[in-house]
Formats: C-alpha cells, sequence, structure tokens
C-alpha cells in the first residue's frame, strides 16, 4: 500500500483496524478464496481484489491461477473474461435455472428441500469463483445459505453488478462494504434481475 499510503485495508489475512472506517477509499482483499479447493487442486480458488469508496465497489479484480481466468469490472464499463464482455443469464424461468451451490452447504443436506425447484444445482467451491461465473452466464444463479465476509464477495458484487446481475443477502438488502464488522451472516443470493425476483420468497430469512 505504499502507493496508496492514505487509503484503508481490509482482508482476511491481516489484521484489522478500525481505522479503515475513516477512510473513503478501502481495498478489498482475499488472497486465497476456496482453500479447500488450493489445497486439494481443484481449480476453483481465485485471488479476489476490490477498490472500494463510499462503501461501494468501484473497481473488481478475480483470477483464478489454474485455469488463468481473469474477471475484471469498473465503475462505468462492462464485465469483462480475459477481455470479453460478460452478460448474466437471459432465462426467466426457475424450472430451467443451474444454481451454484456449495460443497459443505450439500453435503449438510442444506439443499435437498430445493433439489426439486431448479433444472441443476452444480456444485463448486469458492464463492468469488461461483460469482463470477454465474456473471459470465456459466450459471443462472449463485446462491450462499451460510455467511460470509465481505473480502470474499466485494470484488465479484461489482463483476455480477456490470454483467446486468444484482447481488443480495438474504434479507433482500444490497451489501455495503467497509462495515465495522464485515460479515454477512445470512448468506446471499445473485444473479439475473428476472430470476432474483422468483427465487427471493423461496431464500428470504
Amino acid at each position: 500500500m505504499a502507493e496508496f499510503p492514505g487509503d484503508g485495508w481490509l482482508s482476511e489475512e491481516t489484521k484489522d483496524s478500525t481505522d479503515r472506517l475513516s477512510k473513503q477509499r478501502v481495498w478489498v482483499v482475499d488472497p486465497l478464496d476456496g482453500t479447500i479447493e488450493f489445497i486439494r487442486g481443484i481449480p476453483e480458488f481465485v485471488v479476489s481484489v476490490a477498490l472500494t469508496i463510499d462503501r461501494e465497489p468501484v473497481v473488481g479484480v478475480i483470477y483464478n491461477p489454474l485455469t488463468k481466468e481473469m474477471f475484471s469490472a469498473m465503475t462505468g464499463s462492462a464485465s469483462r473474461l480475459n477481455g470479453n464482455e460478460i452478460h448474466c443469464s437471459a432465462n426467466s424461468e426457475l424450472h430451467e435455472a443451474t444454481v451454484y451451490v456449495s460443497r459443505s452447504e450439500t453435503k449438510s443436506g442444506l439443499w435437498k428441500p430445493y433439489e426439486n425447484v431448479f433444472k441443476m444445482l452444480i456444485v463448486s467451491g469458492s464463492i468469488a469463483n461461483k460469482l463470477v461465473h454465474t456473471a459470465a452466464n456459466h450459471s443462472d444463479l449463485t446462491i450462499s445459505l451460510r455467511p460470509k465476509n465481505e473480502w470474499d464477495i466485494c470484488a465479484a458484487d461489482l463483476i455480477v453488478r456490470n454483467a446486468g446481475g444484482v447481488l443480495i443477502n438474504r434479507n433482500l438488502n444490497p451489501i455495503r462494504y467497509n462495515s465495522e464488522n464485515p460479515f454477512i451472516p445470512n448468506g446471499l443470493i445473485a444473479g439475473p434481475p428476472q430470476l432474483l425476483e422468483k427465487v427471493k420468497p423461496l431464500f428470504k430469512i
């Protein structure tokens, strides 16, 4: 951070400081999202870097070092995958929707009640990785039923938004970043707005 000495910093791998709360510009970084996948050599882990201004992401970059996929977005521009513009799904039917879900949530049986709601549940690692692949229309939705942290999703949030999607918590509210407690307790829902309107009643807390 020597290049930006006035900026704040929020990351999973460094001790948090309340100094960031007084900063207009804050970097939100996860050096490794998808630790279990990294350990097992599953190519579903990423590096996530976001810059927020006044608690909103304005730059987001996510990189998968195994697949060489670089997802990026900045305020006022389209989301991109390795330089090519990406967009969320145009699907509007839940029974035709594919959904990225967590391995741990699936193993715990949390997704049993929803198996017949969607066309397919795709088990995958790293919430950031799932979100950006939803932005690229590799699935229709990403849904998490368990808590997340701001560094898990901040960069991916902007990439989803700029691909025409929406990311909300399960109280159905958008997420503001650089919070005093950077914790999203109830999970999240992300995808194109026409599908979110149909899926909200199923997953609202």
